[in-house]
């Protein structure tokens, strides 16, 4: 059976609710992504920073957790870090309430295709997350979350199939964002927390 791990990569946030502080709003996004991948089942679970963000991951990782740090925030990063695994899957952080199934789809065809991506629901710039064959092809180019597409991702691949395109979901990038949780949507519990604190829905 394949050795997968799931990393949640906490990069940098450029945005929070107005009078939310940005580092406590990233902390209570990250605290919840953290949460998730520590209840998937049949996959290891890591979580990535750069060396300046080593406290926030520490504060928020469960008990035996790995913590990886990484010069930059990109999936290229983490994967070249990585050692012993045959399949990895890199999420960004700011998806609070990610549903788990979500991630099951974004490993699932690692099984026929080196590589996979899944998108930002809604359509536009970056992805929720990549996930690879490890080693990683040569030809995978280098992705930013934040900026990146399926096409980007395909662009050198010997086909276009190579790269499968999963299923997508939101990120909280903005205040339009906000509008899209779902308050009966189990998890989430430190964003719904710091919203409600802080006097908007959740």
């Amino acid at each position: 059976m394949a050795r997968r791990l799931v990393v949640a990569l906490l990069g940098p946030a450029h945005w929070s609710p107005p009078g939310v502080d940005r580092a406590v709003w990233r902390a209570a996004l990250a605290e919840d992504v953290v949460d998730l991948i520590a209840t998937l089942n049949e996959v290891e679970v890591a979580v990535a920073v750069t060396p300046a963000d080593r406290a926030l991951a520490d504060a928020l990782v469960w008990p035996g957790t790995t913590v990886y740090e990484v010069a930059e925030p990109t999936p290229n990063a983490v994967f070249a870090a990585l050692d012993g695994y045959d399949q990895a899957a890199v999420l960004v952080g700011d998806v609070p309430d990610l549903p788990a199934l979500t991630v099951g789809k974004l490993l699932r065809p690692l099984t026929t295709r080196p590589v996979a991506v899944a998108p930002v629901e809604g359509g536009g710039p970056g992805l929720l997350g990549v996930a690879a064959r490890l080693p990683v092809p040569g030809w995978l180019p280098p992705l930013d979350l934040d900026t990146a597409t399926p096409a980007d991702a395909r662009a050198g691949a010997p086909r276009p199939q190579d790269v499968a395109v999963t299923a997508g979901w939101r990120r909280l990038r903005g205040p339009a964002d906000l509008a899209t949780l779902d308050p009966a949507f189990e998890g989430w519990e430190a964003t719904r927390a710091l919203l409600s604190g802080s006097g908007r829905p959740a």
